[in-house]
């Protein structure tokens, strides 16, 4: 399990949480993430990414499992970071 950081000043909203959701579909591997450890909901799913309101500042809890977790976790990883390309 990882974790990442929502930095966006807002957070995982409607267009951020479809992003991810997006980018998470692009990949065969299981993604869950959840803001609590153990409490993890399915990533390739935009409406349960809205439903964890995760803020600015949030800490995302990430489990990926299969052939291509790690490139899914360099792809959401680079999202997050670089704050849904929504900042310039």
């Amino acid at each position: 399990q990882t974790k990442i950081t929502i930095i966006n000043k807002l957070g995982l909203h409607a267009r951020a949480a479809a992003k991810l959701a997006g980018t998470a579909s692009k990949y065969s591997s299981m993604i869950m993430v959840g803001t609590k450890a153990g409490e993890l909901i399915d990533a390739k799913s935009v409406m349960s990414m809205m439903l964890l309101a995760a803020s600015n500042g949030t800490t995302l809890y990430l489990d990926i499992k299969g052939s291509d977790a790690e490139k899914a976790y360099e792809a959401l990883r680079h999202l997050v970071t670089n704050k849904f390309d929504e900042e310039r």
